[in-house]
């Protein structure tokens, strides 16, 4: 495992406030080259105010996002360049064609984009057929494929993925999946969101459990279910005989359901 010299990403003690309410609590954590890292927590727990806050999006009361050795508070514009966001919902236009999409955004980040690199892109997330087709048209693993390649069009260093395949089927979760692991081997940091601990146990390097807007514990996966095995909590919660990453997760965070 690479240690922290090797950071991309470093967050510390984070803070954010809307009015009174501290959704995020003294958080940090890094992520380093050639890993993914998941954040994990029930609904309203900070992990999309935590996402907001490294994106730029949201403001942050105290603390600091390193992104690729660049401060967000102070070289704001650097740090987003050197970042790729893969958001839960996609926001283009239904109506473009793919091809029409992806040179559209090659030419926002400045990166050359000819007909044959076009043609590579679409061979490698397999749409080599549906340059021509409306993104509409396409169904939701193929506009998450589109969406990620987009992400990372430009060759960011961090890679941020909110929720990636929410909704998609077993088939396209899974190829999903080896297109993730397939940018942390080209040796980028990935920052993921998921409800998924089957998603978290399998792909992710490291994970950090969010709740109430603290970080409660990072480790990597196996690391928790073996230290969290013989738990009273954990094996209470346990329902298959085995205890799962989901099992610690409940155990952790309460058997309660968020809003």
């Amino acid at each position: 495992m690479n240690n922290q010299q090797d950071s991309i990403l470093k967050v510390t003690g984070l803070n954010v406030q809307y009015g009174s309410f501290t959704a995020v609590k003294d958080v940090s954590f890094d992520v380093r080259k050639g890993e993914i890292f998941g954040l994990l927590g029930p609904n309203g727990a900070g992990k999309t105010s935590t996402l907001s806050s490294i994106e730029g999006l949201v403001k942050f009361n105290a603390g600091s996002v390193v992104v690729d050795g660049f401060d967000a508070r102070e070289k704001p514009l650097y740090a987003r360049a050197a970042m790729g966001v893969q958001l839960q919902s996609t926001s283009f236009q239904p109506e473009l064609k793919v091809s029409e999409i992806l040179q559209l955004y090659a030419g926002i980040y400045g990166v050359p984009l000819t007909k044959d690199k076009l043609e590579e892109i679409l061979k490698e997330i397999k749409l080599e057929d549906a340059g021509s087709k409306k993104f509409g048209e396409l169904s939701g693993g193929q506009q998450q494929r589109v969406s990620l390649v987009i992400s990372t069009i430009h060759n960011p260093r961090l890679v941020l993925l909110d929720e990636p395949t929410t909704g998609l089927d077993p088939q396209s979760r899974r190829q999903l999946w080896e297109r993730i692991e397939a940018i942390r081997e080209r040796g980028h940091a990935v920052l993921l969101t998921t409800h998924s601990m089957e998603e978290a146990e399998s792909v992710c390097d490291r994970i950090g459990i969010i709740d109430h807007g603290k970080v409660i514990i990072i480790d990597t996966p196996q690391a928790l279910i073996e230290k969290y095995k013989d738990d009273p909590e954990v094996i209470a919660v346990s329902r298959r005989g085995k205890v799962t990453l989901e099992d610690v997760f409940i155990a952790l965070t309460g058997r309660a359901v968020r809003a």
